[in-house]
């Protein structure tokens, strides 16, 4: 079997504004990591407590796969594990974007534009969500996130661009992204 892809996305307790800003974002709480494995075709939930049992999938994969990932997700993530995240084959759509179209575009922005679906909401919600303790309204909202991200990676691989809206104009531009797995650079920001 080939090693597994994973896309993941993940939902914190706090906020940069609890932990003194963006530069502390090792400080943030991980509250739930959702992902998704191409291997067993499912979706995978881990709840607070769950958090080291991703680790070795990680570990495992032959590519991870977010959005914002490189300066979110694994940032947050790292002090979970003994290993360097940083050091994974890593794919970020949002970098992807960046470098083809030259500035960043909010996932359900490109996934309206692009799937017609959108996100089931805002980051903050999941922070809501979690204080709550409605911890299926975070899963969900985390899952759509994963899908989502799931489904324009495939989009892009399928037909090698993504209509991106411009900010101020109702004008939609075609923009080219390739996607270059095999050649993947552990950069760092």
């Amino acid at each position: 079997m080939d090693k597994d892809k994973i896309v993941f996305d993940i939902e914190t307790k706090n906020t940069f504004a609890d932990v003194g800003g963006q530069k502390n974002i090792a400080k943030l709480d991980t509250s739930f990591i959702g992902a998704y494995s191409y291997n067993q075709d499912k979706y995978l939930s881990f709840h607070e407590k769950d958090i080291d049992k991703f680790g070795p999938i990680l570990q495992n994969a032959g590519l991870v796969i977010g959005f914002a990932s490189n300066r979110f997700d694994i940032p947050a993530l790292q002090r979970y594990y003994n290993f360097n995240l940083m050091a994974l084959p890593r794919l970020d759509l949002l970098e992807e974007v960046e470098l083809a179209y030259g500035h960043r575009v909010g996932l359900g922005v490109l996934a309206e534009a692009n799937l017609g679906i959108g996100k089931s909401g805002h980051g903050l919600d999941a922070i809501k969500y979690y204080n709550e303790g409605d911890f299926k309204a975070l899963e969900d909202y985390c899952i759509q996130d994963v899908r989502v991200t799931r489904k324009l990676y495939e989009f892009i691989k399928d037909k090698g661009y993504l209509m991106i809206p411009k900010k101020f104009t109702n004008e939609v531009v075609k923009v080219p992204i390739s996607l270059h797995e095999a050649e993947l650079p552990a950069t760092l920001f």
